[in-house]
């Protein structure tokens, strides 16, 4: 499937901003799961500083802004090949080891209620174990925007029994740690049905399981990723997958738009047979 993006997200500033910096996370790569047809970043207000891949291999980009900007606007755009693989990313490649994706972070601590849960799994397999997994949070815990913020623990979301992807995805990611199962955060878009307008990016989890590498599970939706998924970015947890993330200085105040839409696009075959519609016509 091929998938169109677009991405755009505005600070709005009461005051000039003496100096900020940026760390953007909004670039796709290719992967087992997806091939990058065109991608494009564009900053308004600010100023790209360097462009490098991260521990994780994630392509960062860091933007800087100082002097009387009132306003940045960053825009990602562009489209993307995808394909169905049952959600199985595959091998795992990088310089990260495994054991460091069994490492907690003060998201994904666990506590009792997440120790409970991993206790009472069932399943014949380390496979199954994770669909129960993703069907009891997805079961127990509503999706709800604005119950949580990027600060909700993992733990602090299933008291709740509410929040958004991003706290379904470090509920599974603490759980699975629990069970000495190697997890780790995936951020990136998702085609949704009935709308192409988002107000966010999307997050889900992936486990290592022997013989299989990693695989997909998208615990809001219930399932495991497919051809409706772009992948951007994977780390410990939100931290290290954030769109955008950094520091600032001084005292404006602020306000964040963003906007999103997420659309089919036009295949080859489609645009050639466009063409040739169109020359009949004239």
């Amino acid at each position: 499937m091929r998938l169109k993006i677009s991405h755009t997200t505005e600070y709005l500033y009461d005051q000039p901003v003496p100096y900020s910096l940026q760390r953007l996370r909004l670039t796709p790569v290719d992967g087992p799961t997806q091939k990058i047809i065109n991608w494009s970043i564009t900053v308004d207000g600010a100023k790209v500083e360097a462009g490098y891949a991260d521990q994780f291999g994630n392509r960062v980009e860091l933007v800087s802004a100082e002097g009387t900007e009132h306003t940045i606007r960053i825009s990602a755009s562009g489209e993307v090949e995808t394909s169905d693989c049952a959600g199985v990313f595959g091998p795992h490649q990088g310089f990260c080891p495994l054991w460091l994706f069994l490492r907690e972070t003060p998201r994904t601590k666990a506590g009792k209620l997440i120790k409970d849960l991993a206790k009472g799994l069932k399943g014949d397999s380390e496979l199954a174990r994770m669909h129960a997994l993703m069907e009891t949070i997805h079961e127990i815990v509503a999706y709800t925007p604005g119950t949580t913020d990027t600060e909700t623990t993992a733990e602090e979301a299933l008291e709740a029994k509410t929040g958004v992807c991003q706290d379904h995805t470090h509920i599974f990611i603490s759980a699975a740690r629990l069970l000495d199962i190697p997890a780790r955060y995936v951020s990136g878009y998702l085609l949704m049905e009935g709308t192409t307008e988002q107000v966010a990016t999307h997050a889900w989890s992936e486990v290592y399981l022997p013989g299989l590498g990693w695989v997909g599970f998208d615990a809001a939706n219930n399932i495991c990723p497919d051809d409706r998924y772009v992948r951007i970015a994977s780390g410990l947890c939100y931290r290290d997958c954030a769109p955008v993330s950094g520091m600032r200085l001084g005292l404006a105040g602020e306000n964040l738009k963003v906007s999103l839409t997420v659309a089919p696009g036009q295949t080859q075959s489609q645009s050639q047979n466009g063409q040739s519609q169109n020359q009949t016509q004239e």
